[in-house]
């Protein structure tokens, strides 16, 4: 089916890129969100559509809260995380009553607000487009690509893993669904890749290292980077603080930033 480009909600949108990862845990959201910011700071107009229904943590990490979801004549309007709108974002977690409710919901009722999510939110302009999926490879993902694929073409997936085999076995299948349901793999994200030493800043390789760039080789698939686990980081995402902002000379700003660099540089090739 050939997308409905004039008509769509996606219209105005040049790229839509998946983060994806074969497992829980992996710190997929967490690089989705460091992306958008690091996209932000290269002056690119960034959204994401949160559609990880069972656990949408972005709103959290991105410091907007729980916020009311308005609509105007083309749909939804989304929450932005900045005064300069150049970040926007639609989750679940904005149309939940209670943050710690759960969504127990059967399947297509999940597939429709999956469907709704993809054609119903108001973008306008935006250069890229992350979309923080769930884990796995289940119903969720095939409602994902084929809502997405009627309104706008889908330029690739990253994908997250941590360094140890349990998690690349795995994030292997992601790479075998991406295959089969004809999506570019643009590179793949070595996350918790060691631990910096908050006090001497020197990086242990706690969860071994190298698994993620290994992956990549065994795929035929780029490597975008390696980020290793940080406190600093995770205590910015806990606070919904902008770490690249906040830590410019850190080596983990360093990582995001040369694996949004990569990715970048990939999207523009094919274009």
């Amino acid at each position: 089916m050939e997308p409905d480009n004039e008509s769509s909600s996606l219209a105005q949108v040049r790229h839509v890129i998946l983060v994806l990862s074969g497992k829980g845990g992996v710190g997929k959201s967490t690089i989705t969100a460091e992306l958008a910011l690091a996209l932000r700071h290269a002056g690119e107009k960034v959204g994401i559509l949160d559609v990880d229904l069972c656990g949408p943590s972005i709103p959290r990490m991105l410091n907007v809260g729980h916020q009311d979801v308005h609509q105007c004549d083309t749909g939804w309007v989304p929450v932005y995380a900045d005064a300069e709108k150049s970040l926007a974002l639609m989750s679940i977690g904005f149309l939940l009553d209670d943050p710690d409710e759960a969504v127990v919901w059967r399947g297509p009722k999940k597939t429709a607000m999956i469907g709704q999510f993809v054609s119903d939110v108001a973008w306008g302009e935006l250069d890229v487009l992350l979309v923080d999926t769930p884990p796995g490879t289940s119903d969720e993902h095939l409602a994902i690509l084929e809502n997405l694929k009627k309104h706008k073409a889908v330029d690739g997936a990253v994908l997250v893993t941590t360094p140890q085999a349990v998690s690349t076995g795995d994030v292997r299948r992601e790479a075998t669904f991406c295959k089969k349901t004809g999506v570019r793999i643009l590179g793949i994200v070595e996350n918790m890749s060691g631990f910096v030493c908050p006090h001497c800043s020197e990086c242990s390789n706690i969860f071994s290292k190298g698994g993620g760039e290994e992956l990549a080789k065994l795929t035929g698939s780029p490597f975008l980077g390696s980020v290793p686990l940080d406190p600093q980081l995770s205590a910015s995402l806990e606070q919904g603080k902008d770490f690249l902002k906040s830590f410019p000379k850190s080596a983990t700003f360093s990582a995001i930033s040369g694996i949004t660099e990569t990715l970048l540089k990939g999207l523009q090739t094919a274009e």
